[in-house]
């Protein structure tokens, strides 16, 4: 299984097929396994590399809080492009994922060749919003501590799967580094992507629909799909139609 080294912590990375690059971040409590469909699907078409964050999966989870964090994720990302040598990427994500994706654009917009955001929000402009999404990725946290593994039943989503991990320590310190929100900037920069966007939702992920419909409305250029029949992991719940969606909006701006 190939790693890569960043400082001392190894994060596992797949590349599937050849063609344009196109990366893929999974969400919080999730890893690369849930890409699965995607990777059989469009393989044959694109460079597909899937990764898991650190403290998730097959990656290691540094006993160090401060090695949680946006940034460390983003600069992750960057290395795995480096390492897959690839310039330019179409850079998508489902929930934390999707919210990473941004950051790494407003970070590397330069190696952005177009963006997919799933089921996911630019984050809170209010501190008061910001405060309340932090009160919840302590509770997860702390849940993940007491009850180790078994704690991702309780918080229930088809993504959250207990044999995909090793550490629960690790999900305690992503959802504390990673989940964990300090600004706006993200939110804020929204009307300055100057990429194609494709903006995706499950019709039965209540919690984003605004959030998406938000970001569609805010980002030049972008496209709205909403899958009927699907939640939060909508990737799995309806991936016939999820392939669809990401096959049209690859075929029209690549």
């Amino acid at each position: 299984m190939p790693h890569l080294d960043r400082d001392g912590t190894k994060i596992y990375y797949e590349v599937h097929g050849s063609g344009t690059a196109v990366l893929l971040s999974h969400g919080y409590s999730a890893t690369s396994k849930m890409w699965a469909e995607q990777a059989a699907a469009f393989k044959d078409r694109y460079q597909v590399i899937l990764w898991d964050m650190r403290g998730h999966g097959d990656s290691d989870s540094p006993a160090e809080p401060s090695a949680y964090s946006e940034a460390h994720t983003v600069e992750d990302m960057a290395a795995l492009l480096d390492v897959c040598e690839v310039e330019q990427a179409v850079i998508g994500g489902l929930s934390l994922g999707g919210y990473m994706s941004l950051a790494f654009h407003l970070k590397y917009p330069e190696r952005v060749r177009a963006l997919m955001l799933f089921d996911t929000g630019p984050g809170y402009k209010s501190a008061e919003a910001r405060d309340a999404w932090n009160v919840r990725a302590e509770q997860w946290a702390a849940t993940l501590e007491e009850k180790g593994l078994d704690a991702l039943g309780i918080m229930g989503s088809d993504e959250m799967r207990k044999d995909w991990h090793r550490s629960a320590e690790g999900l305690a310190g992503a959802a504390r580094g990673m989940l964990r929100q300090f600004d706006s900037r993200v939110i804020e920069s929204l009307p300055g992507i100057n990429v194609p966007t494709l903006v995706l939702v499950g019709a039965d992920d209540a919690p984003f629909l605004a959030p998406t419909d938000y970001m569609a409305k805010k980002i030049p250029n972008a496209s709205r799909v909403v899958v009927m029949d699907a939640g939060h992991a909508s990737n799995l719940h309806q991936p016939r139609a999820f392939n669809d969606a990401m096959a049209s909006f690859l075929e029209r701006v690549l």
